[in-house]
């Protein structure tokens, strides 16, 4: 697979791709080496996967390619990488010494498609003795080949290419001069609030539907956008202790640490009516397994929140908030920063509908271990109204809480105000 770093093709299916391998198949680094080399007719490509540009995806992760049989309906699966296909801006190329003798051709394009490539440096491919494509080159001897006896393709590319013979330094100056023009225009302040209102950018990525158009603050974030019917059934069982809890168990609970802190401050105001007690129970639960699956690093239990836990609220768990990765040839799930991000967003949105849409975000920062700035750039993607608000308990009796409200019309979304000012130092 293969991706272009100045951006998207017009025509890729025109393309032809060219697989260089390393000659030593015995080494056990340099066995893997590829080089991949692609054209246009405007601009040679040139991926590698090793050296130091070589992309950090490809070490972090493993890709494969399906190939569907659509008259057996099996597919079959190869392992694959992803080449970033940097353009030659310049006459030489920058892979010559790479190449020179220790890498031989793997899949041609076209059969010595290289003889008239139309670089400038005369590179090209010739059939070996044993079946073996060899490397050689031909310095400026090709270009004259080519205007002699080229294809008009050929000339058309080699005329190109001469036009965009540009110096790697020419280029490095244009992009330093071009930077400096945006910070003098723009200024670093500026440059800085566009960076935060980018990962405001990637927070909201992560967040429930949010239906800007609601009448009401519960239609914002819908409660099935949240727990569907099927999931909220099944809920009914375990959510039973805490809607039964009497006060001597709340007391080892919280001796215990079993519950987390929001949960257990809510139990104290458990509705009388049987249905709502019910239904505050069952949020109470699944916001309380939300908050210690946000915990984990890895996931290596099948059943991470143990047997009581429904299966359809592990399923839940582990497809909606968990990125798959690889490691020694095996899958594993984690809780990365983004998806603890998800978490937290889900959990402000179930603490909305719990709390009449005015929630503790500093109860539920503590709970799940966070940064005040870092559920507050949440809580402000959510579109929430943050106040402050003295609360006395027997936690936190002396700490400035964050109350954070969902009401219509919802606040127009901000950036952060860059970097926070420190607290000066008498």
């Amino acid at each position: 697979a293969v991706r272009f770093a100045n951006g998207r093709l017009r025509r890729p299916d025109s393309l032809r791709f060219t697989v260089y391998r390393n000659r030593d198949a015995a080494h056990p680094r340099k066995k893997h080496r590829r080089i991949l080399v692609s054209e246009t007719e405007r601009l040679c490509y040139v991926g590698h996967n090793f050296g130091s540009e070589v992309m950090k995806c490809n070490s972090l992760c493993r890709y494969f390619v399906g190939v569907l049989d659509k008259n057996s309906g099996q597919m079959e699966v190869y392992n694959a990488e992803i080449f970033n296909m940097q353009p030659l801006l310049s006459g030489g190329r920058c892979w010559e010494s790479q190449l020179g003798g220790c890498f031989v051709l793997l899949i041609p394009a076209f059969f010595l498609r290289g003889c008239g490539c139309g670089t400038s440096s005369g590179f090209c491919v010739l059939l070996g003795a044993q079946g073996v494509f060899n490397v050689c080159f031909c310095l400026m001897q090709m270009d004259l080949c080519i205007e002699a006896f080229g294809t008009s393709k050929q000339k058309r590319a080699l005329s190109s290419r001469r036009m965009n013979a540009v110096g790697n330094d020419v280029v490095s100056m244009a992009v330093t001069k071009a930077a400096a023009n945006v910070i003098d225009a723009k200024g670093v302040t500026a440059l800085m609030q566009d960076v935060a209102q980018d990962d405001v950018q990637n927070i909201s990525a992560f967040l429930p539907p949010c239906h800007e158009d609601a009448d009401r603050p519960e239609h914002v974030y819908k409660f099935e956008d949240i727990l569907s019917p099927g999931e909220y059934e099944a809920l009914r069982v375990p959510a039973a202790a805490l809607a039964n809890i009497t006060t001597e168990e709340m007391a080892k609970r919280a001796e215990e640490r079993s519950l987390c802190s929001f949960v257990l401050e809510e139990l104290k105001f458990m509705p009388t009516d049987e249905r709502s007690r019910d239904h505050k129970a069952r949020c109470l639960w699944f916001l309380d397994t939300l908050i210690k699956f946000s915990h984990l690093k890895v996931i290596k239990k099948k059943h991470p929140m143990g047997p009581e836990c429904p299966h359809v609220i592990s399923k839940k768990l582990m497809q909606n908030f968990t990125s798959m990765t690889y490691n020694d040839g095996s899958t594993q799930n984690l809780i990365s920063a983004s998806m603890k991000a998800k978490i937290t967003a889900y959990v402000i949105a179930l603490a909305l509908h719990i709390n009449n849409f005015q929630t503790d975000l500093t109860v539920l920062q503590n709970d799940m271990k966070l940064s005040e700035s870092r559920i507050l750039d949440i809580a402000k993607a959510l579109r929430l109204k943050v106040s402050k608000a003295k609360v006395v308990s027997g936690l936190e009796n002396d700490q400035n809480h964050k109350l954070g409200t969902l009401s219509l019309p919802l606040p127009t979304q901000k950036a952060p105000e860059g970097q926070r000012k420190r607290k000066k130092m008498n």
